[in-house]
């Protein structure tokens, strides 16, 4: 039987060498310093050998905005197993020790994560929530519609100089974008940071302001590369966040990133999959946009997580549930809900669909189709037109976005 330790504040910087060496990376004390402040020992599960930590899994505290509701979630991260310990089911005990804590626990009903390879985490209840928009654009043949008066004016400003604005922009837009995680002054502090050696041989990050009539309305956080050939300038933009909550201050920052002086290239790797600027460009080909997986949910407490969330049209309908790893949610659940509110409670009435609790992850955010995942085999429809009446309700007006990788 594996023994799994609860980690310690003074365990941070063993971890983050174990951490290093699992993703192939150096670890660099400035870059220590900014990720300290965030790390939470209580929720940091370990795995020993002798002295040395060998695996690890912790979790941050943070709230996740989920269709019409912001709901606790635990967000998994800094997940590895040492070389040297591969292959010897020390993932699985912490996966299913950490599970168990997070049930236990009572507040989060769901967990959520990036994974590193999608191959990984399906068999822990993990369902593929949301994707992103990878974009590699060459931008020389790209055009967004001319300006018009209403679209207000731009400012470029240090991030650190201006962090207040971009924390009100967030939280004015967050409340529509399922996938979005709540920002306090520790997390701001670190999306902020600007660690020199992890710039890649880019500039410092900027933030690019835009000013409507009521003030800031929109910002965009970037870098440009330089780089010149025997042709002339082919310099590179590179996108970390752009947070609109006007279509004018949408466009007004997309044109000017597109067009910033010696540069021929922009990159975009966390786009929504419902990204305006695929239907403002003259040529949306060139966006060289590619959908690639992001965030995967856990569906920790069945009831209460259905229940958190809000649904686009009216529901009722009984969903079947498997779940191996936390067999308290299987079962028949009634789902009653619309916009305004919902309940889920544990029925013996006939069941109308039937799914495991990777399933229903994949549904939680509203960006995986009902009618897709029942092609796909993972959802099975048990009373005729059950499929049809009910996915409308599941889904949202905005898809799910991957704002920030933690």
């Amino acid at each position: 039987m594996t023994d799994i330790q609860v980690g310690r504040a003074d365990e941070y910087h063993q971890i983050r060498q174990l951490l290093a060496l699992a993703f192939h990376d150096t670890t660099e004390p400035e870059t220590s310093e900014v990720e300290q402040p965030l790390f939470e020992p209580e929720r940091s599960l370990l795995v020993r050998a002798g002295e040395r930590i060998v695996a690890h899994a912790g979790a941050f505290t943070r709230e996740l905005e989920v269709p019409g509701a912001s709901v606790p979630a635990a967000h998994v991260t800094m997940v590895s197993v040492a070389p040297t310990h591969r292959r010897r089911g020390l993932l699985t005990a912490l996966m299913r020790r950490q599970l168990r804590d997070v049930r236990a626990a009572g507040r989060e009903p769901v967990a959520v994560l990036w994974a590193s390879e999608g191959g990984i985490y399906p068999r822990f209840g993990y369902g593929l929530a949301a994707q992103r928009l990878s974009m590699e654009c060459d931008r020389t043949e790209l055009r967004l519609p001319e300006p018009t008066p209403a679209e207000g004016t731009l400012r470029l400003e240090s991030p650190a100089s201006c962090q207040a604005e971009l924390a009100r922009l967030y939280e004015r837009v967050r409340p529509e974008r399922p996938g979005w995680s709540a920002r306090d002054e520790r997390w701001w502090q670190y999306v902020l940071s600007d660690v020199a050696a992890l710039r890649g041989g880019a500039t410092e990050r900027r933030a690019l302001l835009h000013d409507g009539p009521d003030g800031a309305d929109g910002y965009a956080l970037y870098r440009t590369r330089d780089h010149w050939d025997r042709l002339g300038p082919r310099g590179e933009v590179l996108v970390d966040e752009v947070v609109a909550a006007t279509p004018e201050a949408y466009r007004a920052l997309w044109r000017t990133l597109l067009s910033l002086d010696l540069t021929r290239r922009l990159t975009y790797y966390r786009a929504a999959v419902d990204e305006p600027l695929l239907w403002l460009v003259s040529e949306p080909r060139r966006l060289g946009a590619g959908v690639v997986d992001a965030l995967w949910v856990r569906v920790v407490d069945v009831p209460a997580a259905l229940a958190a969330r809000r649904y686009a049209t009216p529901v009722d309908v009984v969903i079947e549930v498997t779940d191996e790893l936390l067999p308290e949610n299987t079962g028949r659940w009634r789902l009653v809900g619309d916009a305004s509110g919902a309940a889920c409670t544990p029925t013996d009435r006939p069941a109308d669909l039937a799914c495991d609790v990777r399933t229903l992850g994949e549904l939680y955010l509203g960006g995986a189709g009902p009618a897709v995942l029942a092609a796909a085999g993972r959802l099975r429809e048990l009373r005729p037109g059950a499929l049809a009446a009910t996915a409308p309700a599941l889904g949202w007006h905005r898809a799910p976005s991957p704002m920030e990788i933690f």
